[in-house]
């Protein structure tokens, strides 16, 4: 007997994630319906609180992604009206999607991460902040939104720092960029799961296109790797997991330089508290290796949601 009867699906907002929200919150909202459950979904607005002091559902299923609804924002409404919630509380959601200040609680914890330094956008482009290679990328921003990648040689910053019309910020990160293989772990209640390498189609690294659009990146499960470094990657997944303090379902992000010359180093990129759940996202691949079907899914992260995360 499932201990919630009513859930909200929160998706959309008004993050450039968007788009990715209003697909993984339909999905979510139909698995849980199929699963028997009463689903009411919402796109979420500024008037949040309000929808769901008068709706009261007897639990919310956070399926926001990026800004508001991952960094603690959407949290501290959901502990203030004491609904419970689904995925990582108030303190891990705000330290886990600032990647700098994640980054150290990570690294004091014996999880690797890539030199870096936080920069201003104008900073940005008047100069390179270190030496290339490396990756600017917005300090709270998902789904490669943003990202640059500076490469060797490159004489000048990348130049769309320019742009009047970037939307992402002016709080960046540089970061030592890092060859090698791009590979992903999540973490389901505690237990971390296996590890997929993915392999985009095109010429481009994992972008948005590569994240979203079907066949525009290939999945290896499990990833075609040593055993020590796949289950070295288990273990620092979960490790990081805990140093945030997150709960329920979060995927961790990391590269691994085997390249010919290559240093050999298993680099973490960052945690993902509101991981995708779209057709082509990488934690239903992941439990559906292990068993889990999308529906028991989302019916086990909705099972798990609690106040006081």
């Amino acid at each position: 007997m499932p201990k919630y009867e009513h859930v909200a699906v929160l998706m959309g907002g008004w993050s450039s994630e968007r788009p990715v929200s209003l697909a993984t919150g339909k999905a979510c909202a139909d698995a849980l319906e199929s699963a028997g459950y009463k689903v009411t979904r919402i796109d979420v607005d500024r008037s949040i609180a309000r929808t769901l002091e008068d709706l009261r559902p007897d639990a919310v299923f956070n399926a926001l992604h990026g800004p508001v609804g991952e960094d603690g924002t959407i949290q501290g409404i959901l502990e203030v009206q004491r609904i419970p919630y689904t995925h990582s509380g108030v303190l891990a959601s705000a330290l886990a999607i600032n990647k700098p200040k994640a980054k150290v609680i990570m690294a004091k914890a014996g999880v690797a991460v890539a030199e870096h330094k936080r920069v201003t956008r104008e900073e940005a482009a008047r100069a390179h902040p270190m030496k290339p290679p490396y990756v600017v990328k917005p300090v709270a921003e998902g789904s490669s939104f943003g990202v640059l990648i500076v490469h060797k040689d490159v004489a000048h910053p990348p130049q769309e720092l320019y742009r009047e019309d970037w939307p992402y910020g002016d709080d960046l990160m540089a970061e030592r960029y890092i060859p090698g293989r791009e590979l992903t772990c999540a973490v389901m209640g505690d237990v971390a799961l296996d590890v997929i390498e993915i392999i985009p189609t095109g010429d481009t690294f994992y972008d948005y296109d590569a994240k979203y659009r079907a066949g525009a990146s290939k999945h290896v499960l499990p990833a075609e790797i040593s055993p020590f470094i796949y289950q070295s990657i288990q273990s620092l997944t979960l490790k990081a997991h805990q140093a945030l303090g997150c709960r329920g379902v979060t995927r961790a992000d990391f590269r691994y330089d085997d390249t010919v010359d290559g240093t050999g180093e298993l680099i973490c990129l960052e945690v993902n508290t509101q991981p995708g759940m779209t057709a082509t996202s990488l934690v239903p691949e992941l439990a559906a290796h292990v068993g889990h079907d999308f529906e028991e899914l989302v019916s086990w992260i909705v099972e798990d949601a609690t106040c006081d995360r």
